[in-house]
């Protein structure tokens, strides 16, 4: 069955949030977020025949940055680097028989590749967003409804998503990535949500570490590798502390929103609010959830219509600006790429007549 979008106006939206597919969709995500309770990255985990499999996918999906590299490393554009159309079209051609080899898909291979290569962005604006890590979790949720996955296991967040993740950092930093819908320093991050919302789950049960904890630079240093909510603060301290004359700004300058969550009383708390927030902010917004498909095995809620709007009727990111947009929402206004930004700033420094 062929993906298709179907959410395109506020009325649509309406029956999402009120629908099976949406309650369903958030069970998975708090059933994957509670698995990784108190657990560290380093944690030692069950790792069943399934999640090897799809690790292998993903190996194989990373190797496909390699044979695909940017060509031209000297152009300055702080924008999308168009090799990565190339590392696209090789994924969506390599993962037919890939997944097949690995899984039985009964039937439902298109709609496997349909989200799995949709999560790593989008191949005509070259960017990256939110809405394209919820179509890796609908990935996983089609692989549970096709019974390859049984069980939500602390292993596909501390072992599937987390490689997941390091891919997406892989892709930001060779292709530059430009972030879909930035919300700019009114967001979490240029790119990502759900590692904030599970990585506040590892930190729920710390005995020491609190949230204010992500101000320490060094402890952030020391414990990055072990919990994902402080990987993405070591990620943004790198490319986003230090402005053109070296000087370090702090996440209250450039990340708002994560200096005022660090006033919570509890990572539990943090926990909790991640998973309303995803809600809202997410799964709740026209401009996100109007780029999600659905199929056989993530039905479209009953009631949408299936739109048949002219051409005219949309702009060429294929979906319709029935409302006007926000700052940064959707795909209206280009942001150049964090990794860009950063890259720029050092090579503005070799220049002798700044």
């Amino acid at each position: 069955m062929e993906l298709k979008k179907r959410i395109y106006t506020n009325e649509d939206l309406e029956k999402w949030i009120d629908s099976p597919s949406y309650n369903d969709l958030i069970k998975f995500v708090c059933q994957l977020q509670d698995s990784v309770t108190g657990l560290p990255n380093s944690t030692e985990v069950h790792m069943s025949p399934e999640v090897s499999k799809i690790l292998e996918v993903l190996e194989s999906i990373e190797n496909a940055i390699t044979n695909n590299p940017v060509v031209h490393e000297k152009d300055i554009s702080r924008f999308g680097k168009v090799e990565f159309r190339d590392f696209y079209d090789q994924v969506e051609k390599d993962l037919p028989p890939l997944l097949e080899q690995k899984f039985d898909t009964k039937g439902k291979t298109d709609e496997l590749v349909g989200y799995l290569s949709e999560s790593f962005g989008n191949r005509t604006r070259i960017d990256y967003g939110s809405g394209h890590e919820v179509n890796f979790i609908l990935f996983l949720f089609c692989l549970e409804k096709l019974q390859i996955i049984t069980e939500n296991s602390p292993a596909l967040i501390l072992q599937v998503f987390k490689k997941y993740i390091s891919i997406m950092r892989h892709l930001q930093k060779t292709y530059w990535l430009e972030p879909a819908g930035s919300h700019g320093v009114w967001g979490l991050d240029d790119y990502h949500f759900l590692p904030f919302l599970f990585g506040a789950s590892q930190l729920a049960t710390h005995p020491h570490m609190r949230p204010k904890s992500i101000h320490n630079e060094e402890l952030v240093e020391q414990f990055y590798k072990d919990y994902m909510y402080l990987e993405c603060i070591h990620f943004i301290n790198s490319i986003k502390t230090s402005t053109k004359e070296g000087e370090k700004l702090s996440l209250r300058w450039h990340s708002p929103m994560l200096d005022d969550i660090s006033s919570a009383k509890s990572w539990m708390k943090i926990k909790e609010g991640m998973v309303k927030m995803f809600k809202a902010e997410v799964l709740g917004k026209l401009p996100i959830v109007q780029h999600i498909k659905f199929g056989s095995l993530f039905e479209c809620p009953e009631g949408i219509s299936d739109h048949t709007e002219s051409v005219d009727d949309h702009d060429s990111c294929g979906h319709v600006h029935e409302t006007v947009n926000t700052w940064g929402d959707c795909c209206g206004i280009k942001v150049p790429s964090a990794f860009a930004a950063s890259e720029m700033t050092k090579i503005q420094k070799h220049i002798p007549f700044d």
